[in-house]
């Protein structure tokens, strides 16, 4: 903690349990604990704190849920109402050139038996109240801002401050952070968490493993007229419009009362500099085999978030003194099935049973729960996977040979293992490629960012810091626009990095209200320059049922 903080007077809450993050994996931590302890006649103060203003507003997926771990954590959901009332129907996938498309198998990993069509977002409001009602305390609008370590243990979190002006000052509405205190924390943060990423730093959690490798997912949903939805199917795409050199697809799924979610995922590995995922993602929509089925409904909802597609080779050492990291935060999304959402509750779930044992047992570092990771079908899953994602590196025709052996041959079961490589690291200069084409939008079935930003529902008060920090200033101008032509403007797809001429020269602008928190800045820029930290609480998009 910084001395400044320290010298603050605040507020202190004890904690038996912290949660960072009331995302699937943190819900499914809290949720774990409490039935634990209430199983063993215990009373535990377990804390979530959730940075988005109510639970479920920040979530966005396809989503395509496989309930094997919410079978394990709640075996009565029918009978809760948990919102899973879509059942998978029908599985397509097809290879996409630019006029027309292949039906290919399915691969056993994709294909979705028994899972449902979903809104993740309301699936995490459902959890939440699950946990409430276990006890659980909530508290959504408070951004984990700073871990409290002491001796080299983590011992909580800082909330973030509210009513500080842009330029640092004390607003009159000034509430300083607070601190709760526990006995051990859960970061569930999701996708690069800003205190995940402090944390693995500082304890070199990543010194045995792979970079983690990212994609960025857009996803929009839609109200298609009656006569064009078939409820219940799921399509995955690849190929056109990306070409052979980066990785990516789309999901489409027909979910309840004449809603479509559709998506679009390019590996934050491409190396062309002038690519722009938002804009492949328009392109997309103008396939013949994807326009006729938009044309005639509306676009009701827009986001983007990125998520970890390194698997097992990437996940890092998961406990450090006082704490563990789970679901995305630790990268556990199976890039072969496409679904993170029961690998992440079912990490939250072993993570809780590690952290109630500890409670009457203390253990600095929580090893019990890498070895039960080890143990459980999780561990399993990625396993069988590992190789899947790496294996596009080379190529979209080489990625697609290896993944057809290994799923219906090999299964996972070869004694060779891919290495990953850090996304920043992939992008070439511009001298040595080439822009794409993209169309203009028509307002119709294709959308300019600004109005997309609009349907995310984002929100941040202009007068407070930057979330959006730069190391070095200069570099955007200096080293970022000459050689890589800007790459800011085109990753982010939300418009909030744009190059403007100022007094005969360029400099970068930091649209910083338009921010969607979808990570991909902290991620993809080449020099490392660009921070992601958490907004004031409450701050960002506001999803309704993505």
């Amino acid at each position: 903690m910084s001395e400044a903080m320290q010298a603050e007077t605040r507020e202190v809450m004890e904690c038996d349990v912290v949660i960072v993050g009331a995302g699937p994996s943190g819900l499914s931590a809290a949720i774990r604990l409490a039935q634990l302890a209430q199983a063993a006649g215990k009373t535990l103060n377990i804390c979530v704190v959730e940075k988005g203003s109510e639970v479920g507003v920040h979530i966005l997926s396809g989503a395509a849920l496989e309930p094997k771990a919410l079978n394990e954590l709640l075996p009565d959901w029918r009978e809760r109402e948990a919102p899973l009332h879509v059942p998978v129907s029908k599985d397509r996938f097809l290879l996409l050139g630019s006029r027309g498309s292949i039906k290919l198998p399915v691969p056993p990993a994709m294909r979705n038996e028994g899972n449902y069509i979903i809104s993740l977002g309301n699936f995490c409001r459902w959890l939440g109240k699950q946990a409430e009602a276990l006890g659980v305390q909530i508290f959504p609008g408070f951004p984990a801002a700073e871990a409290i370590i002491e001796g080299g243990i983590v011992r909580g979190i800082v909330t973030g401050a509210f009513g500080i002006s842009k330029d640092g000052r004390r607003k009159p509405s000034y509430q300083p952070g607070m601190e709760l205190r526990a006995k051990y924390t859960i970061f569930a943060e999701g996708c690069r968490g800003s205190l995940a990423r402090k944390l693995t730093d500082m304890f070199d959690l990543c010194k045995d493993c792979d970079p983690q490798t990212y994609g960025i997912g857009i996803k929009e949903l839609w109200e298609i007229t009656p006569e064009k939805h078939r409820q219940g199917e799921v399509m995955h795409t690849i190929g056109w419009p990306l070409n052979v050199d980066t990785y990516g697809g789309s999901f489409v799924y027909h979910a309840e009362n004449n809603q479509l979610s559709i998506g679009f995922i390019v590996g934050l590995d491409y190396s062309n500099p002038y690519l722009d995922p938002y804009l492949e993602f328009q392109k997309f929509k103008t396939h013949p085999q994807i326009r006729p089925l938009l044309e005639g409904g509306r676009r009701i909802a827009y986001g983007a978030r990125a998520l970890s597609e390194g698997g097992l080779q990437s996940v890092p050492k998961l406990s450090f003194p006082g704490g563990v990291l789970t679901g995305d935060a630790a990268g556990f999304l199976n890039v072969a099935k496409i679904k993170g959402t029961h690998t992440a509750m079912k990490s939250g779930m072993l993570a809780a049973e590690s952290v109630f044992a500890a409670l009457d047992a203390p253990a600095a570092t929580l090893d019990s729960y890498e070895q039960a990771i080890m143990n459980s079908w999780l561990y399993d899953e990625l396993y069988a996977a590992r190789n899947i994602r790496p294996a596009f590196h080379y190529g979209l025709l080489i990625g697609m040979f290896y993944a057809a052996v290994e799923s219906f041959i090999l299964r996972g079961k070869g004694w060779w293992t891919f290495r990953n490589r850090a996304d920043h690291t992939q992008l070439k200069k511009t001298k040595s490629c080439r822009k794409p084409e993209y169309p203009a939008p028509d307002g119709v079935i294709t959308f300019d960012r600004t109005s997309s930003v609009y349907l995310a529902n984002t929100s941040h008060d202009e007068d407070q810091p930057d979330h959006l920090t730069l190391k070095d200033p200069k570099v955007p101008v200096e080293i970022n626009l000459p050689e890589y032509a800007g790459p800011e403007a085109r990753y982010c797809p939300a418009g909030v990095y744009e190059f403007v001429t100022e007094g005969g020269g360029e400099r970068l602008q930091i649209n910083a209200a338009n921010c969607v928190h979808c990570k991909t800045c902290d991620i993809k820029d080449p020099t490392q320059n660009i921070v992601w930290v958490t907004p004031e609480g409450g701050s960002g998009p506001n999803y309704p049922n993505m």
